[in-house]
Parts: C-alpha cells; sequence; structure tokens
C-alpha cells in the first residue's frame, strides 16, 4: 500500500520529544490533520508502545508541533501543539507544551522561518493553542541556532546551549483567569473522595494542585512507584475531573475524562530530602518545593514545563497550596527551586496582587536539539491524500 511523505523535522525540546511539520507542508483544512498525526506518531496502540510511529510510549514523546507564519503583529512565527494520545485515537489541542516550546525559535530560524545574525537570536512565538506570546532567546552558531553549551538539563543526558524562554502573561492561558475561581485555595468534593483543600491555577497551563499528605502520599515517590498505585492515579484523575469542572473546562465529569491534558493535576509537599531517577539524591535545603505531576493520566518523570511555570506562580500566591507548602523566599523575585523525580527545575515567576493576582511572566531555561530532518511516512490507508 501506498505511503504518503511528509517533510518533517524530529526534535527534542527540553524533555519531550516531537514531530515539527512546517504549516505548508499540512493540509490547509485543519480537520485533517489529526489522522496524519495519528498515523505518525503511532496511535492508538493498545499495547502502548507507539512501535509503529515516532511515539515513545509516554505522554512526552507523543507529541507533534506546527509552526508558520504569525497572525499576529507581535510575533514572528505562530506554534500549534499537538498532545497525542498513546492509547486512544485522540489529538488533543487544548493545551500548550513548554518543553517543546523550547525547540520552536531554534526550529524557526534554523529552517530560515526567521532571519537572524550574530551571536544571539531573539524569536516571538505566538502559541496559538492559548494565544500567548513566548520570546525564546538562543545562542547562535554560523547562522544556526547553537547546540553546545554547559547548560546541564534534569531528565536530560548531557549540557547543551541554554534557551530564555519568557512567557509574557501567563495567566488565563485556557480559562481566561489566573485564578478561575478567584480563590487561592478552595475546598473541591471529588466523588468518593470527600472534601479536599486544593488550589486551581491556570498560568502557561491550568493545574490543580493537591497536597500530598492529603491523600496519603509523601510527595516523593517515583513515577513506576505512582504507576503501580492503581488506586492512587484514580483519586487523583477523579480529582482532576473534579477540577475540570470548578474550573469551567469541561461542562461535566465525563467530559473531563475526554479532555484529558489539562488541568494537570500534581500532589505538592513541602522541601524534603529524595532520590532522584538517576540515583542521586536531593537535600531539603537545595529546594523550595518538591512535586509529582501527571499528564494524560500518567506520572512525569520530570516536571512538564508548563506545569512548573503554573507552580512558580501558584508558590507566590499568597494561601495557595503551593505557598504553604513551599519554602518563603528572601526576597520577591528569587528563584523558585521545584523539586521532581529527575532534579531540580529553578524557574522565576513576577507575580502581583493588585486586589486580584496577576502573573506578568515567568522565565525558565532550557536546551533543545533537532535530532532528524527529512521526511515521515503515513500510510496513505490511514490518512486522507494531502495537498
Amino acid at each position: 500500500m501506498k505511503q504518503i511523505k511528509l517533510r518533517a523535522v524530529f526534535m527534542r525540546g527540553g524533555t519531550s520529544n516531537a514531530i515539527v511539520f512546517r504549516a505548508q507542508d499540512l493540509p490547509r483544512e485543519r480537520a485533517r490533520w489529526d489522522a496524519i498525526f495519528l498515523a505518525a506518531i503511532g496511535s492508538p496502540d493498545p499495547n502502548g508502545r507507539q512501535l509503529d510511529g515516532m511515539g515513545g510510549g509516554v505522554s512526552s514523546l507523543s507529541k507533534v508541533c506546527v509552526v508558520g507564519p504569525p497572525s499576529r503583529p507581535d510575533a514572528d512565527v505562530d506554534y500549534t501543539f499537538a498532545q497525542v494520545a498513546v492509547a486512544d485515537a485522540v489529538v488533543d489541542y487544548s493545551a500548550n507544551c513548554g518543553n517543546m516550546s523550547s525547540a520552536m525559535g531554534p526550529f524557526a530560524v534554523d529552517e530560515g522561518l526567521v532571519p537572524a545574525s550574530g551571536d544571539t537570536a531573539v524569536v516571538r512565538i505566538h502559541n496559538t493553542n492559548t494565544n500567548k506570546i513566548i520570546v525564546a532567546r538562543f545562542p547562535l552558531d554560523d547562522g544556526l541556532a547553537a547546540v553546545d553549551g554547559e547548560l546541564a538539563l534534569p531528565g536530560v543526558a548531557g549540557p547543551g546551549a541554554p534557551i530564555r524562554l519568557e512567557f509574557l502573561d501567563p495567566g488565563g492561558a485556557v480559562t481566561g483567569k489566573l485564578l478561575p475561581t478567584g480563590a487561592a485555595a478552595e475546598t473541591l468534593e471529588a466523588l468518593g473522595l470527600g472534601r479536599l483543600t486544593v488550589s486551581l491555577v491556570d498560568a502557561a497551563n491550568p493545574c490543580v494542585f493537591v497536597p500530598a499528605e492529603a491523600l496519603g502520599a509523601s510527595g516523593t515517590e517515583m513515577p513506576d512507584a505512582l504507576s503501580a498505585d492503581r488506586d492512587l492515579l484514580d483519586k487523583l484523575e477523579t480529582i482532576r475531573r473534579a477540577a475540570s469542572v470548578r474550573m469551567g473546562i469541561a461542562a461535566t465529569p465525563e467530559q473531563a475524562g475526554r479532555v484529558a491534558s489539562v488541568p494537570k493535576v500534581a500532589l505538592v509537599s513541602g522541601p524534603r530530602a529524595a532520590k532522584t531517577l538517576s540515583g542521586g539524591s536531593m537535600a531539603a535545603a537545595d529546594m523550595d518545593v518538591t512535586v509529582r505531576m501527571l499528564s494524560m493520566g500518567q506520572p512525569h518523570r520530570a516536571v512538564p514545563l508548563t506545569g512548573s511555570l503554573c507552580l512558580a506562580v501558584a508558590a507566590r500566591i499568597e494561601g495557595s497550596v503551593v505557598n504553604r507548602a513551599a519554602r518563603a523566599p528572601a526576597a520577591p523575585g528569587d528563584d523558585i527551586r521545584i523539586a521532581q523525580p529527575s532534579g531540580l527545575t529553578v524557574v522565576a515567576a513576577e507575580v502581583r496582587d493588585e486586589g486580584g493576582w496577576v502573573a506578568d511572566s515567568a522565565v525558565v531555561y532550557r536546551t533543545a536539539r533537532r535530532l532528524m530532518e527529512g521526511a515521515v511516512l503515513v500510510p496513505a490507508s490511514r490518512v486522507s491524500a494531502t495537498a
């Protein structure tokens, strides 16, 4: 059977991988994208391995990005993110991926979509999922995005060139409000779990933050241990669905189950000594807060970048679950050191109280690298012929 060949690049952005397409190489009708993305990634796969595609069997490796000309004057490119489910035939455009956002500036420069010269490039990225601007700054090497550098990223083997990502006005990325219910913390009633104190925050992506001890967890469990605890995962999914309804993302818990990428759900605890996936250890003094975050029902091996941004913003909102658990900063502008299974993620967040909380920006550093370029092949039997 004939296969369709589509120009594409395979990239790592932070702790995620994705197939990256140029918009001009895809059908103009967005309705035709899903079948292409599912076939390219290898979904749906009831075995959870995506062996017949480019995916890696977990949510952080089951992603597609599309980059094209800007649709607004304050941007250099438009960037659309697609989260592809592993086991189901679902492509979700409801949220952004912060990790893959770090690869979009280098992709745009290397593809010639954005001119760059000198030692540093600045690319203004319009994420169409959230309608937010992300400013990427990164070094150049002979006119292309630099790869070699000294920034070591937890969860990624080896250092790379630093990419500074500034998420402007990150509040209300999906719901339109930094605090969708207006409260920094509130009581959530989840089916069968009673009343729980949680924080519902929407910065870069919406998240529901739950004190780990409220569910009998330590907050330092490793991803494999979380994956094996079906009872805890079921409770977290129940909480996530209830939070989705409360935040106005879904009308019912059943609908929330079909919008699986948001809100993300996180177990939060204070600074405490913990092991890392590499076998190392972290001291409580080296961190400000501890988190275990899930996306698409799967525990992350490293906190999602948008999740870390939302967590950092929440840590600066007085009275939130994260604020109560986190170490108090010595100064308002101090970085927030987030302990997660792969190590420490450091984020800066500018938040102010103007009679209501406002998030001005959140900044994080990542690395990215182009891994393969050429074409991805998808069976013609699974997709309509492309233009």
